[in-house]
């Protein structure tokens, strides 16, 4: 099992969620529950997955008011097996700073050991050039994602969600302790779906990576088990 692989449970259906949690437990224990299911199945999912003795990337991407982002943070930190938690670094630094210090501390105020890493979303991995700038940002993804992660690292927050694209310029302004998660895997010959910036798992890994999130080519798989054994092959 290699803790650097987890599996996107991009559904709204709980038993179809806990089958996959089931079927890959043998050499996946990281399962990134996203909003479509955590809207559809709430806080229970993730109580459902960590008793089956999985941890849970918990990615809802918070974006609101420094104090709503930072309840919602403590909140879900306390939920049992969860790993990561994910907010939107265009909040800004006073949101970001309001939910690191949620995260990292407990109800007294005291340092929290056994937190969840907190990771900045800059931009996602389903934009290109053109959707930046339709939403009034002139700048080009990879120009956009630095500017936004070290707003991230100023803040307090523990690593990044970044493109494989833009993972080794990341990995080389902050420095080797940064938890850069990536997203947009897809092994070679594999369909790009929606995702834009994309690479291959030993591709991002290479580039430094420190965990891979990888869906339909796992989830979608008559075999998502064999899927993931192929994967994990590649990646050692």
């Amino acid at each position: 099992m290699d803790p650097r692989l987890i599996v996107a449970l991009d559904t709204a259906d709980r038993r179809q969620a806990l089958s996959l949690v089931e079927k890959l437990l043998p050499v996946v224990d990281t399962f990134k529950v996203g909003l479509q299911l955590f809207t559809a199945q709430g806080p229970a999912m993730v109580k459902e997955i960590a008793a089956a003795g999985a941890v849970v990337f918990l990615d809802l991407k918070f974006h609101d008011i420094p104090n709503t982002v930072a309840g919602a943070i403590y909140s879900a930190g306390r939920l049992p097996k969860v790993k990561f938690m994910t907010l939107h670094t265009a909040g800004g630094r006073r949101m970001m700073h309001a939910a690191a210090t949620a995260c990292h501390t407990t109800e007294e105020g005291e340092p929290s050991p056994d937190h969840p890493a907190l990771l900045g979303v800059t931009v996602l991995t389903s934009m290109a050039d053109a959707d930046l700038h339709e939403v009034g940002v002139p700048a080009a993804p990879a120009d956009q994602v630095k500017n936004l992660a070290a707003l991230a690292r100023a803040a307090g927050l523990d690593g990044l969600v970044c493109s494989p694209l833009e993972v080794a310029s990341l990995r080389r302004a902050l420095g080797p302790e940064a938890i850069l998660v990536t997203p947009g895997i897809r092994p070679a010959g594999a369909g790009t779906d929606d995702q834009r910036r994309v690479a291959t798992p030993s591709a991002a890994l290479a580039a430094g990576a420190s965990h891979l999130v990888v869906g339909r080519p796992i989830t979608a798989a008559p075999s998502p088990l064999d899927a993931a054994r192929r994967i994990l092959a590649e990646i050692s």
